[in-house]
């Protein structure tokens, strides 16, 4: 059977067996974790394949088992490396009895339809733990299994509206923002892994398995961290404040003469060094500066001060000597500069599979590495190969 092909024995999840009923991004991008910690995935697909299969362009092109020359979104590839597919209609007896098989011998379901819709199919939880008491089954929705929006879809870019993240991200004066990524999707997909393995743990003592609901709006909030708490606390909105940070001063982008940099003297010590390095040591007595309180209620001035000796250095210079003196600071990377960067080169973050690029789950560990052993699937691979 499909779910007999063992993988890197060494991976920390080696013979793990997961079904994925997911597309899109949320649950593919769980799924992935899984399969780069080894997990034997079989992503199940409609004959149309995920959606994000034609999200391009950019595209990637590749033969299939036929010879002939497939093209698919370079997306697609960004969440669904390491995975098998197999191609199912719901609608069709044989197909669902052959899926309902496969999680017969499953140990975990990862599926991101709306709620509810795949009771009609028994392909819901209570279905199938009927059949596999053991079965740990994921759900991923926008909203949760419960509540009055329990039914309605959820969307990234909805999500990062109603969960505080774009009234939190811009300009004070400016439009709110979304983030550069889709954060909501990608950290409930992360939450999700995190829920799978602490079921499968809590399996070990009780030997049963159970639903792991996630929502993205939850996922999302539970991620306001600080910004929650000065609400939780004040009663007030938290304000956009650009690329100031609420609580530490100074702490911000500043000039260079050939580009901007990070500077983050997060204490007071951090603070003194970089006066010193700035060749500022006449403000170390200066008591609108000698502590955090201070230095944010003085922020405009001390940020224009900081900035006016900035601009006299070169960007890397100035980087190397913050480096060398412990002050964190960093260049803003373009992707070409992150994955040139020596660093990122160092720790092998890019990776190559069946001649398509992506970036490994980041994970290293001392007594175990990652399955980086597959590609992303053609669409019903896993029929094509294994029958």
């Amino acid at each position: 059977m499909w779910l007999d092909q063992p993988r890197n024995r060494n991976a920390p999840l080696a013979g793990l067996k997961v079904v994925e009923l997911a597309r899109v991004l949320a649950g593919p991008w769980a799924g992935q974790i899984l399969a780069d910690l080894g997990a034997d995935v079989i992503k199940v697909e409609s004959p149309d394949g995920d959606g994000t299969r034609k999200w391009g362009p950019p595209w990637i092109t590749r033969e299939g088992p036929d010879g002939a020359t497939r093209r698919e979104a370079a997306y697609y590839h960004a969440t669904n490396r390491g995975k098998r597919s197999t191609v199912a209609d719901f609608k069709d007896a044989d197909d669902l009895d052959r899926i309902k098989s496969l999680i017969g011998e499953a140990d975990v379901v990862l599926e991101n339809f709306k709620t509810g819709a795949l009771a009609k199919f028994g392909l819901d939880y209570a279905s199938l733990s009927a059949r596999n008491p053991r079965l740990v089954y994921c759900s991923i929705t926008g909203f949760g299994q419960t509540g009055p929006r329990a039914h309605e879809a959820g969307y990234d870019f909805v999500i990062q509206a109603m969960s505080g993240f774009m009234a939190l991200t811009g300009e004070p004066e400016g439009q709110p923002m979304k983030m550069g990524v889709s954060v909501s999707d990608l950290a409930c997909g992360l939450y999700s892994v995190i829920g799978i393995q602490a079921a499968l743990a809590m399996r070990e003592r009780t030997g049963r398995g159970q639903h792991v609901d996630m929502a993205l709006l939850e996922c999302s909030v539970g991620l306001l961290a600080s910004q929650a708490t000065h609400y939780l606390t004040t009663g007030e909105n938290p304000p956009r404040m650009g690329n100031e940070h609420a609580q530490v001063s100074a702490y911000g982008v500043f000039p260079t003469t050939d580009g901007e940099v990070v500077l983050a003297p997060a204490n007071d010590g951090l603070f003194r060094r970089l006066l010193s390095l700035l060749g500022r040591d006449d403000l170390l007595g200066d008591q609108r500066f000698a502590t955090n309180e201070g230095r944010l209620a003085n922020r405009a001035e001390l940020d224009a001060i900081i900035a006016g000796e900035t601009v006299k250095w070169q960007m890397a210079v100035l980087l190397a000597d913050c480096a060398e003196d412990g002050i964190p600071a960093g260049p803003i990377n373009p992707l070409d500069r992150v994955f040139a960067d020596p660093q990122v080169k160092a720790r092998e973050m890019q990776v190559e599979l069946g001649g398509i690029p992506g970036v490994r789950s980041p994970f290293t560990f001392s007594e175990a590495e990652l399955a980086l052993d597959r590609p992303s699937p053609m669409l019903g691979e896993a029929d094509d190969k294994d029958g």
